[in-house]
C-alpha cells in the first residue's frame, strides 16, 4: 500500500511521518481523534488539512496495526 498524503522526511518532525509535507504529524491527527475529536472539528481548527489527510491516517494507523508483533522475554 502506498501513501500519497504521508511523508516523511528527516528535515522535518525528525523524520516522524506527517501530513503532506506539512510540520503535522501523522501521531497527533491520530491522537486528536483517540481524543474523541470529529474530523469536523479537526478541519475546523487545521484549516490546512484536507478530509483526504484524516482518511489516510486512519488508513495508515491500520496498516500498522496489521504488522507483526515480536515480543522479546
Amino acid at each position: 500500500m502506498t501513501f500519497q498524503r504521508i511523508t516523511v522526511d528527516p528535515e522535518v518532525c525528525s523524520g516522524k511521518p506527517c501530513i503532506r509535507g506539512l510540520r503535522f504529524p501523522v501521531s497527533r491527527l491520530l491522537g486528536l481523534l483517540a481524543a474523541g475529536e470529529t474530523p469536523e472539528s479537526i478541519l475546523k481548527s487545521y484549516p490546512y488539512l484536507e478530509p483526504e489527510d484524516i482518511q489516510e491516517a486512519l488508513s495508515y494507523a491500520a496498516l500498522l496495526a496489521d504488522e507483526q508483533v515480536i515480543e522479546f522475554a
